[in-house]
């Protein structure tokens, strides 16, 4: 009896054992769930995803097989841990696919693991991945920045291409990038370009938008000034027949009050004159 008893307490310590390993323990508080995969940026929703199931404590089932037992476990254990795997699984499962989008989940339910819908996943996706790889690379050799538009700017959408490049595993050194972002520059920058390329000292990237954000702003001061002293030449360019419009009519009255002065002048003289002949004539009467 005694013997009996500690055979199957034995039994069940085991029993227990293997659960508490097949069950996952939530050591975590549950992430916020990540959005929808709708077939775009899988490599950004698998991390998200990874985490989210991190949490729940259930990521090692997108790597783990069912388990297999020995052929001398009691059938009460193999049932037991069976069962506390699927369950599980079967959770972890359901957890990816309740982030995919509809479409996506009608395809992928059918997968009878955690693992296999994993894989799947990865496969189909990964693979565009690649491509998206070669996508983002033509886009940051393309890109050139022109004179219309701000040139700190467009440093930060390049900063973005260059962030997608490494988040897709690419591997770009800082010298490279402040190179390219400086044979980048526009027309317009030319001179400042040159004397960038000509400097010995290594810069860093953050030295160098330092230096392109000063260089704009005494660009854009410039162009004010200069838009400033347009406007005043202007002003000084209608005033000038404004004078002289007013020099002509002054002219014109001035002479106009010289005419009628002289006319009075002349008037006074006739008067006088006349005045003086009929003195005259009195006189010898």
């Amino acid at each position: 009896m005694t013997n009996e008893n500690q055979t199957n307490g034995s039994v069940a310590g085991t029993v227990a054992a293997v659960k508490s390993r097949s069950t996952p323990a939530h050591a975590m508080a549950p992430a916020e769930k990540p959005g929808k995969f709708s077939g775009i940026d899988f490599k950004r929703w698998q991390m998200k995803m990874l985490f989210y199931l991190t949490t729940l404590s259930l990521q090692r089932f997108i790597k783990e097989d069912p388990p297999v037992m020995a052929d001398s476990t009691p059938d009460d254990e193999r049932l037991v841990v069976t069962e506390a795997w699927k369950h599980s699984d079967f959770l972890c499962k359901n957890y990816i696919l309740s982030c995919l989008e509809d479409d996506l989940y009608n395809v992928y339910s059918v997968m009878e693991t955690s693992k296999a819908l994993w894989n799947a996943l990865e496969k189909k996706y990964k693979t565009e991945d690649a491509g998206l790889k070669k996508f983002v690379a033509a886009r940051f050799l393309d890109f050139k920045m022109i004179d219309t538009r701000s040139v700190i700017t467009q440093v930060q959408e390049l900063q973005v291409i260059v962030h997608d490049l490494l988040a897709e595993g690419m591997v770009i050194n800082e010298a490279f990038q402040v190179a390219a972002f400086i044979e980048k520059l526009p027309p317009l920058w030319k001179d400042f370009k040159n004397y960038l390329k000509h400097k010995r000292k290594e810069m860093t990237l953050e030295d160098l938008i330092v230096r392109l954000r000063i260089e704009e702003d005494n660009k854009n001061a410039e162009k004010k000034s200069r838009g400033n002293s347009t406007i005043m030449g202007a002003n000084v360019v209608e005033e000038a027949p404004q004078n002289k419009k007013r020099k002509k009519a002054s002219d014109q009255r001035i002479t106009q009050a010289g005419k009628s002065s002289r006319q009075k002048v002349k008037r006074l003289k006739n008067i006088r004159g006349k005045n003086g002949e009929k003195s005259v004539l009195k006189l010898q009467i």
